[in-house]
């Protein structure tokens, strides 16, 4: 098992790296957290401000991307920092797909050309999986890549060349293939997305809840469980793999909200909104998780039920 004195987590202003820089300084005390971030900084908590080390930088910028790695000198790195809205990503496609392409595209350059050798996680997504058939399911991480949207296939290239630069370049990478994960601080996740609207009416802020597609199949996990297999994957996972990450809950997103519903404090009226609806959309998100659970031992310990009241409260509170 490996041990990590140096972390550094792109993107650490973000949701997800937020998430686990708390994840790492709670429950890592030997592990000295670095974050490269670039703007936002709201989700920057104090915790991550008193215990980690935070450096401004655009991953655009190669050459400040070289110098922060140089400074840093990591020996593990999550690579977290993408435009993650998906929505987005057919309104502004160049944008997105630049971005994250290059930030990603940097990153492993830098460390190449710094002939420096951490363990470098690629944190992909069930997005490049995009429209699955059923005889599919469970999806293998040797399933092909059919990206839906202009952010998947930015995904898909982040995946791809990685798994170039481990080939070609000797890079200590692994590829997580995270699917869905319950996630309070980024609105624009269904799940979260509907907890939020549900919170305003049961505070008489807003008075109809509006969705977009509700003919999806998802597997959930919880945000705890999924940045622990962050960790578990950067220890225990064997350089070069590439691994699905995914909870024991399948349900149909139409049920879930049905869920959020019946957790609420009132009644609750829905009705679609045309403009959050998207040109192609992901329908099976139902991912094989054996290789990883066999590989680290690893298994998601949230039971659903929290989960979900964990995020209707976590959305209550902030909008008092």
């Amino acid at each position: 098992m490996r041990n990590f004195k140096r972390a550094l987590i792109t993107g650490i202003s973000g949701s997800g790296g937020s998430y686990l820089a708390e994840y790492i300084i709670k429950n890592q005390t030997k592990t000295k957290v670095f974050g490269i971030y670039r703007n936002k900084t709201e989700n920057l908590t104090q915790i991550i401000k008193k215990r980690s080390n935070l450096i401004r930088c655009d991953l655009n910028n190669f050459k400040k991307v070289f110098n922060s790695i140089k400074k840093i000198k990591p020996d593990v790195i999550f690579h977290l920092a993408s435009n993650a809205d998906v929505k987005k990503s057919f309104d502004y496609p160049m944008e997105i797909i630049n971005n994250n392409n290059n930030c990603t595209l940097n990153l492993l350059e830098a460390v190449r050309k710094l002939k420096i050798n951490p363990i470098i996680q690629i944190c992909s997504t069930s997005e490049v999986y995009g429209i699955v058939k059923k005889k599919e399911t469970p999806i293998k991480e040797s399933n092909p890549f059919r990206p839906a949207s202009p952010y998947a296939v930015s995904k898909a290239f982040q995946d791809l060349i990685a798994q170039n630069y481990h080939k070609n370049y000797g890079l200590r990478i692994i590829i997580t293939r995270m699917f869905t994960y319950l996630n309070p601080r980024r609105k624009n996740l269904f799940a979260s997305h509907w907890a939020d609207q549900v919170s305003k009416i049961e505070m008489g802020k807003i008075k109809i809840l509006k969705h977009g597609n509700l003919k999806s199949t998802r597997t959930i996990i919880d945000i705890d469980d999924a940045m622990r297999s962050y960790w578990v994957a950067a220890k225990k996972g064997k350089i070069g793999e590439i691994y699905n990450i995914g909870g024991n809950k399948i349900i149909e997103i139409s049920k879930f909200l049905e869920i959020l519903k019946k957790k609420s404090k009132v009644k609750i009226t829905t009705m679609i909104d045309k403009n959050l609806l998207r040109k192609t959309d992901v329908t099976l998100q139902i991912p094989d998780v054996t290789k990883f659970k066999l590989q680290t031992g690893w298994k998601p310990k949230v039971k659903f039920e929290e989960s979900v009241n964990s995020l209707l409260n976590e959305f209550r509170k902030k909008n008092q």
